[in-house]
């Protein structure tokens, strides 16, 4: 019988994926939703790796089904038996929809099922996410800017067409805005991304970020598409912006922090990371102006202790002020962009929204 085969295409997403390469590669990047049942763990692949390039393929391939054997072997065909009864709709896929994806393919076909594979595998399915972000960056794309607090990315969660590229990052883009959870590759980044912007098939709404958000990088052709984007721009007062920086960077922090890890140590680690945070931007801010935060900070934790999460506007505000304001500001000036709307927030909301419904006029 024949080992069936399907062409790669976006469509597939939708289905329940093996990915039967090792570990290290899953972990590296993977199509999204994909549940990592490897054919070989790192060291079996990297031996036969070595064994490859030695002596060929079919003296890897021998040094293979030598590794892979008896109660292991049965043990890891049981996990893809065990999966594909419960999405019988599954895929399955290695590196190029090659050897290793056809493998477990014999191997469960003898155990008596048959799953398809994806033709070309992972490689030709990451071609297809990284077409549908080159293809988003030929459409019409319109770019929320605003001052630090100006809730841009509720306003970009709240339009049918908006992309939340911090969200897809896992970050918030600034230096206090490390998520908890460890964030993304690279690829797995790209990989959502591509997902996210083939929804948008007429054009998106994103906010305003410097081309890396965090340690991940905004693909080079969006990033330009960005860049030479129409803006709007946000404009609150300071105590409306003050109160979303605690909420989003304080308390939503904390109960992130608390429930993953607990009272004690999820304490710990927040003050580890908002305190890291000012260290990273200390000789922007000089001296005098870090120390001088950094005791409000520790203070503020003391009331946090207490109860009172709004003692930490006694630094955020002076922070906002003194640093991230004044930096925002330089970049409009530096900015050739003229603002197509300048507005409270619901304003910017509703001319959004109503950007958004001309695309499809």
């Amino acid at each position: 019988m024949s080992l069936p085969q399907i062409a790669p295409g976006l469509a597939l997403l939708e289905r329940p994926l093996i990915d039967v390469r090792a570990p290290v590669e899953f972990a590296q990047g993977a199509l999204p939703g994909a549940v990592n049942l490897p054919l070989m763990d790192d060291d079996e692949r990297q031996a036969v790796g070595i064994r490859y390039k030695e002596a060929g393929q079919a003296a890897a391939i021998e040094l293979g089904t030598q590794l892979v054997d008896g109660a292991l072997k049965r043990r890891r065909v049981a996990a893809w038996q065990a999966f594909a009864e419960r999405h019988p709709q599954a895929l399955i896929y290695c590196f190029r929809g090659g050897l290793r994806s056809q493998i477990a393919q014999q191997w469960l076909q003898e155990a008596g099922i048959t799953l398809p594979r994806i033709q070309g595998g992972w490689k030709a399915m990451r071609q297809c996410l990284s077409a549908e972000i080159t293809s988003a960056a030929t459409r019409p794309t319109l770019v929320v800017a605003g001052l630090t607090g100006s809730a841009k990315t509720e306003l970009i969660q709240r339009l049918d067409t908006g992309v939340d590229l911090e969200g897809h990052a896992r970050h918030k883009g600034s230096a206090f805005g490390r998520h908890p959870l460890q964030g993304p590759s690279q690829i797995d980044f790209e990989h959502s991304l591509g997902v996210a912007l083939s929804r948008m098939p007429l054009g998106c709404v994103v906010e305003d970020e410097s081309r890396m958000i965090g340690r991940l990088d905004i693909p080079l052709s969006f990033w330009r598409t960005m860049e030479a984007a129409p803006r709007i721009r946000v404009e609150m007062p300071l105590d409306w912006r003050l109160e979303q920086i605690r909420k989003d960077y304080i308390e939503t922090l904390w109960q992130t922090y608390r429930g993953h890890y607990g009272e004690w140590l999820g304490w710990a680690l927040m003050r580890k990371q908002l305190s890291s945070a000012l260290k990273r931007v200390r000789k922007r801010l000089g001296s005098a102006r870090f120390q001088r935060l950094q005791r409000l900070q520790a203070l503020a934790f003391r009331e946090h202790q207490r109860g009172n999460t709004q003692a930490h506007e006694a630094w955020l505000a002076p922070l906002m002020l003194e640093y991230y304001d004044p930096m925002y500001r330089y970049q409009l000036e530096q900015s050739p962009h003229e603002a197509l709307h300048v507005g409270d927030w619901e304003s910017c909301l509703a001319f959004a929204r109503d950007w958004s419904a001309s695309l499809a006029r």
